[in-house]
């Protein structure tokens, strides 16, 4: 798999973990949402990071 596929890959995954904690916010338990929301917020800021390094080298 190229470099392009595996960020491709990457932010699809932490992107959908985002939106199904957003959409799931009131089934989950109480001791298990802080934990999983900073895992999503750092999974997606490292998304946006990988995103404009791709654009900036060129891949």
């Amino acid at each position: 798999m190229s470099n392009g596929a595996s960020i491709l890959t990457f932010m699809i995954i932490s992107f959908s973990l985002a939106l199904i904690l957003i959409m799931k916010k009131d089934t989950l338990p109480a001791n298990v949402k802080r934990p999983l929301a900073i895992l999503a917020l750092v999974m997606v800021s490292f998304s946006f990071v990988l995103m404009i390094f791709s654009f900036f080298s060129g891949a």
